[in-house]
């Protein structure tokens, strides 16, 4: 990292702090050149199949919407811009010529990127369309508490080599927070997420769209599903490792995406969403392999790209944060 002097690296802070800084500070983890498809595999990386079913997402919105003059997408957290792209590829032509497409990301603009695309630091406002945030929650810094000895939820404080300590009780706000969302009884070493960063950085982002559609992917847990011991960790060149704020790999923890949704938004497994968008995964008939062999080797493989997008124990866990605005559920039809 090059920010910040030797001495306040080694200081202890709270996982907020310190995963902001090793993630988004000058030589942090997501402004590298590679980009986050340099060290994990997302539903975007997967295949194009995925970035389709978003472009006919948009459509529905555009349907619900009356086919404006202006169809915004807001892709939140964007990466090097892959699925903006992806997506106005697979628009019919009609819909890509009215559509205004956004890449929202703190890294440079990558060379070579479709000249449609507007590249910002932080999301338009005034949309009306789809605002569309695929893992982008999971990077939203967030305080780790941990029960102590006496039963007492405390702040998890940590140093830039990813050694830890208990600091202060959790209290406030983030207290109120944990009684709401995510209880811990009173058994020490049990740990949570304090995700209200996370809900009022989803909130912020809604607010910013006038009418549509916003949905948020992620890996996520409900009430009923709150892991007793956290999910922080980090993702160094594909896989899984210690989650160390120094800069050298991403920090992550799964979304309690049931607090984070607002009035009217609904929360459904990434396999539910697809199929509904006509990602199934159903193998191609053995008669077209008769008739068209060709055919029937492109459909098969398609079937295997969409089988992973809607795999239990995969990327089909993720949930979907579907919260519309001003506009029926399109997912609902």
């Amino acid at each position: 990292m090059t920010a910040g002097t030797r001495n306040e690296w080694q200081e202890w802070r709270g996982w907020r702090a310190a995963a902001q800084d090793a993630l988004y500070a000058p030589g942090g983890f997501y402004r590298r050149a590679e980009g986050p498809a340099g060290h994990f595999r997302t539903s975007v990386h997967a295949t194009p199949l995925f970035a389709g079913a978003v472009a006919r997402l948009l459509c529905r919105v555009d349907e619900a919407l009356g086919r404006p003059a202006a169809l915004d997408f807001v892709d939140m957290g964007a990466g090097r811009g892959e699925l903006t792209s992806g997506v106005l590829a697979a628009l019919p032509a009609d819909v890509a010529a009215r559509t205004r497409a956004y890449a929202v990301e703190i890294a440079e603009r990558p060379a070579g990127l479709d000249h449609r695309i507007e590249w910002l630091a932080e999301p338009p406002w005034g949309t009306t369309g789809l605002l569309f945030a695929n893992e982008w929650l999971d990077n939203v810094p967030v305080e780790v508490a941990e029960v102590d000895a006496a039963g007492v939820a405390r702040l998890v404080l940590v140093r830039e080599d990813g050694t830890e300590r208990l600091g202060e009780p959790v209290d406030g706000e983030p207290a109120r927070w944990l009684e709401r969302w995510w209880p811990l009884p009173g058994e020490e070493g049990l740990r949570a997420e304090i995700g209200l960063p996370r809900d009022e950085a989803w909130a912020a982002a809604v607010a910013t769209l006038r009418r549509g559609l916003a949905v948020a992917v992620d890996y996520a847990h409900t009430a009923d599903t709150r892991p007793p011991f956290g999910t922080l960790t980090g993702f160094r060149e594909g896989r899984e490792t210690t989650p160390v704020p120094d800069g050298s790999c991403d920090l992550t923890a799964h979304v309690a995406l049931d607090a984070c949704a607002l009035p009217g938004g609904r929360v459904l497994p990434q396999r539910e969403a697809l199929r509904a968008l006509g990602v199934t995964g159903a193998r191609p008939p053995l008669t077209l392999a008769s008739t068209d062999p060709g055919a029937y080797v492109r459909a098969l493989a398609s079937a295997g790209e969409a089988a992973e997008l809607t795999a239990t124990g995969g990327l089909g866990d993720f949930g979907w944060l579907v919260q519309p605005a001003g506009i029926a559920d399109p997912l609902s039809q």
